[in-house]
């Protein structure tokens, strides 16, 4: 049975392989463009920085150089029903300088299409376990994120040699290129 989490709920990872799926709704609010939301994970170290340039893992870096994490692609519209986006992780193979993965979401292009995560619903980050396709815990961002174009959905970090997820749901109104500003 998978665990329902709340903002700022952590809980242990016991599976070292797993699948990061997240997805989302547009409202009926016509922008005259389409939502396309990215999905990116930061690998940070210990100075909560990215351990280089290549564990930056979005649509034009799909895996990191360990293969710990890799992006199965972007969806450019967010159609379609479950996963918008998924994330394939595996703690055995990742660097053992890092310590924390930031999970975040931004709309691309946001300013000249107008659009922020306040036309955006139903957004979840969910993980699921590779090894039998149950879902192992599920975080629905239910806040109005009006103005935000961003959104930290969640992070997986490591304390006393464990992997926790902690459920973030934190909104900016920025973009990706703040998050790499923030992280490198």
């Amino acid at each position: 049975m998978a665990i329902d989490l709340q903002k700022g709920q952590r809980e242990v990872l016991n599976n070292m392989k797993f699948t990061l799926g997240l997805g989302w709704d547009e409202n009926q609010s016509d922008t005259g463009n389409d939502f396309d939301l990215d999905a990116s994970v930061f690998i940070l170290g210990k100075d909560g920085k990215l351990l280089s340039d290549d564990y930056f893992i979005f649509y034009n870096n799909l895996k990191s150089p360990d293969e710990s994490v890799i992006h199965t692609g972007d969806n450019l519209t967010g159609d379609g029903d479950g996963d918008d986006e998924q994330i394939i992780v595996d703690l055995s193979l990742i660097n053992p300088s890092a310590v924390e993965l930031c999970i975040v979401v931004t709309i691309h292009d946001y300013q000249a299409r107008k659009q922020n995560f306040g036309q955006v619903r139903n957004s979840f980050i969910r993980i699921i376990d590779d090894s039998t396709s149950n879902e192992l815990m599920k975080f629905d961002l239910d806040e109005d994120f009006s103005v935000e174009t961003s959104v930290e959905f969640g992070r997986i970090y490591k304390r006393n040699n464990q992997w926790k997820f902690e459920a973030v749901g934190v909104g900016m109104k920025s973009g990706l290129q703040d998050f790499v500003n923030k992280y490198s």
